[in-house]
C-alpha cells in the first residue's frame, strides 16, 4: 500500500496544482468584470462557456489524447490553460474571457482525465479506495484553498491573473516529467438518455435541475457577492464554506439515503435547499455572519444532492453499469451546469443580486417535487439490496475518467482485466 501511495504521490501533487489554479482563476474572472461593471449577464455567460468547454472535452479529449499520447497531451492542455489565464489578465473583456473560458473548460477536462487514468493504472484493488478518496479530498482542498488565494491580492491588477499561470504550469511537472509508461488510451463516453430516464427518471431529471442550481451559484456567487457589497475575502469565504460545507454532509446524508429511500433523501435535502435560498432571496440579510450561515446551509445541502442521485440511479442498474451509468449523468449535469448561468445571469440584471437564489431556490422546489412523485410511483430498492453509497465529487470536479478509479467501477475494472492481453496484466 506504501509503495502504491509514493508512486502516485506526483500525480496528486500535480493534480493539486492544477485545482489550486481552477479554484483562483474560476472565482477571479467574475470578481474582477463584476468590478469592472459588465452586465451580469455576460459574466453568467462565463460559466456557460467553461461548461460547455468541459462537456466537450469530456467527449473529444480521450480523441485527441489517442493521436498524440498522454505526455503531449497533457502538455498541450496545460499550456493552453496557463496562457489563458495569463491573457486573461492582459485582455480585460468580457468577450475575449468568454470565448478563451470554453478553451480553459475543454483544457481542464483534457488534463484531469489524463491525470485520472494515470492513477487508474497504478491504483490496485487493495489501494483503490484510498487513492481514490485522497484524489477527492485533494480536489475539493486544491479548490477552496485557490478560491482562498483570492483574498491575498488585489482583483484589480494582473498579479493574481500572473499567480494563477504559475500554479497551472506547476501542475504540468508531475506529469510531464514522469518516467512512468503511459496508462492506456482514456475510455470514450456513451450516452444513451433514453436508457438512462429508464433507469431512473429523477436521477437524469434531479441531475439537470442541480447542474442548473450548482452552475448558477458557482458561477454567480462573487458577482452576487460583489454587488451586494461584500469585501473580496468575504466573497471568497462564502465560495469557499459551500463547498466544505457540502464535502462534510455528503457522507452523513449518503449514509441515511443507504437506509431510507433516496428520493425521499433528496427531497428533503432539496426543500432545505430551496429554504435557504428563498431565505437569502426574501430576508437579504445585512449581517454577513447571518449571511455565511445560509450560504453554508445552502452549500451542504446543494452539493450534498448530485451523488445520492448518482447512486440512487445505479440502485436500480448492473454493478458493471456503475461507469456507464455515472458518465452519462455526468453529461447530463454539465448541461445543467450550461443553462443555470445562462438564464440566472438576466434574472439578477433585471431583478438585482440577491435573485441568484431565486434561481436556486426555484430548481431545488422541482427536484423536491419530482423526488416526492416519483416515490409514489415506483417503488425503492431494499435497504439490503441497495449499492453502499460512495462519495463522488460533484459536477465539473469530475470527469468520466475519474469514475474508472471509483471502487464502485471494481467489476468493469476487473472483467478488462481479464480480458487483457498477459502482457498488459504484467507491465
Amino acid at each position: 500500500m506504501r509503495k502504491n501511495l509514493i508512486s502516485v504521490f506526483s500525480l496528486l501533487m500535480g493534480t493539486l496544482f492544477l485545482f489550486l489554479g481552477n479554484g483562483l482563476h474560476g472565482l477571479l474572472l467574475p470578481m474582477r468584470g463584476a468590478f469592472e461593471g459588465y452586465e451580469t449577464t455576460m459574466l453568467g455567460l462565463l460559466g456557460t462557456s467553461w461548461a460547455s468547454g468541459f462537456v466537450l472535452g469530456c467527449l473529444l479529449a480521450p480523441t485527441v489524447v489517442k493521436r498524440i499520447g498522454h505526455v503531449r497531451a497533457f502538455s498541450g492542455f496545460a499550456s493552453l490553460i496557463a496562457i489563458i489565464a495569463l491573457l486573461t489578465g492582459m485582455l480585460v473583456d468580457p468577450v475575449w474571457w468568454i470565448a478563451l473560458r470554453a478553451v480553459t473548460g475543454f483544457s481542464i477536462a483534457g488534463t484531469s482525465m489524463i491525470i485520472e487514468s494515470w492513477l487508474n493504472e497504478r491504483a490496485t484493488n487493495e489501494s483503490r479506495g484510498l487513492i481514490f478518496s485522497l484524489y477527492i479530498a485533494i480536489t475539493l482542498v486544491g479548490t477552496v484553498g485557490g478560491q482562498m488565494t483570492v483574498a491575498l491580492g488585489d482583483v484589480t491588477t494582473p498579479m493574481l491573473f500572473m499567480f494563477a499561470g504559475i500554479l497551472y504550469c506547476l501542475a504540468m511537472l508531475p506529469t510531464t516529467l514522469s518516467t512512468a509508461a503511459s496508462p492506456q488510451p482514456l475510455k470514450q463516453v456513451k450516452l444513451d438518455i433514453p436508457a438512462l430516464y429508464r433507469t431512473s427518471p429523477i436521477a437524469c431529471v434531479g441531475i439537470v435541475l442541480i447542474g442548473i442550481a450548482n452552475g448558477a451559484f458557482g458561477t454567480l456567487g462573487a458577482v452576487f457577492g460583489a454587488n451586494a457589497g461584500l469585501t473580496s475575502s468575504t466573497i471568497a469565504i462564502m465560495m469557499s464554506v459551500a463547498i466544505f460545507a457540502g464535502a462534510v454532509m455528503q457522507l452523513p446524508a449518503g449514509r441515511i439515503s443507504d437506509r431510507v429511500d433516496r428520493r425521499i433523501v433528496l427531497a428533503i435535502l432539496s426543500a432545505i435547499a430551496a429554504g435557504a435560498g428563498f431565505a437569502l432571496f426574501v430576508f437579504q440579510p445585512a449581517s454577513v455572519t447571518l449571511l455565511l450561515v445560509l450560504t453554508a446551509l445552502y452549500g451542504a445541502m446543494a452539493n450534498a444532492l448530485y451523488p445520492i442521485a448518482v447512486s440512487h440511479a445505479n440502485d436500480f442498474a448492473s454493478p458493471e453499469d456503475f461507469v456507464k451509468v455515472s458518465g452519462g449523468l455526468l453529461l447530463l449535469y454539465g448541461v445543467g451546469t450550461i443553462i443555470g448561468p445562462t438564464i440566472g445571469g438576466p434574472i439578477m440584471s433585471a431583478v438585482g443580486p440577491y435573485a441568484l437564489f431565486a434561481v436556486t431556490c426555484c430548481a431545488h422546489i422541482l427536484i423536491t417535487a419530482y423526488a416526492i412523485l416519483r416515490s409514489r410511483r415506483r417503488a425503492a430498492v431494499p435497504a439490503e439490496m441497495r449499492d453502499s453509497y460512495t462519495t463522488i465529487n460533484p459536477g465539473t470536479m469530475t470527469t468520466p475518467e475519474s469514475l474508472q478509479l471509483s471502487p464502485r467501477a471494481l467489476p468493469q475494472v476487473q472483467a478488462g482485466a481479464a480480458d487483457a492481453p498477459q502482457e498488459e496484466q504484467t507491465a
